[in-house]
């Protein structure tokens, strides 16, 4: 079960992600820093990092209008998971080095959790139209 504090918190930015939704600049550049946290935080993500990289890959092409058969809460909720994954203030602060990015692995996967099926259709997809897409 996730905390209370983090799933307030983790619907703040869900709200929040509304903004992203028809801005494929305003999105590219939340993907931009959200790929580098990524990178930088590798091993201490541990299993969300193939999760995070789902979400970036199903929001891009969401963005691109490549994708749209995605619930709107779905897509809504993982632009907001990545809101929160790089916003610096959270439920554990980022600079606690290896602390900080707890709270946002577990964001990322109570999110996959509640998005689960959207995230099979979109892998589904995904491979019949480009490949295996953890290739």
């Amino acid at each position: 079960m996730i905390d209370p504090e983090i799933d307030f918190v983790r619907k703040k930015h869900r709200d929040s992600a509304k903004g992203y939704l028809d801005n494929q600049k305003k999105t590219d550049g939340l993907l931009k820093k959200a790929i580098l946290k990524a990178r930088n935080n590798k091993g201490a993500l541990g299993d969300a990092w193939e999760k995070l990289h789902l979400f970036f890959d199903l929001v891009q092409a969401y963005s691109k209008g490549e994708y749209r058969n995605v619930a709107p809460a779905a897509i809504l909720s993982i632009i907001g998971a990545i809101l929160y994954f790089v916003s610096p203030i959270d439920v554990v602060p980022d600079f606690l080095i290896g602390l900080g990015i707890l709270d946002d692995a577990a964001v990322i996967s109570f999110t996959l959790k509640k998005v689960s099926a959207e995230i099979d259709k979109y892998k589904n997809w995904k491979h019949s139209t480009v490949g295996n897409p953890l290739e």
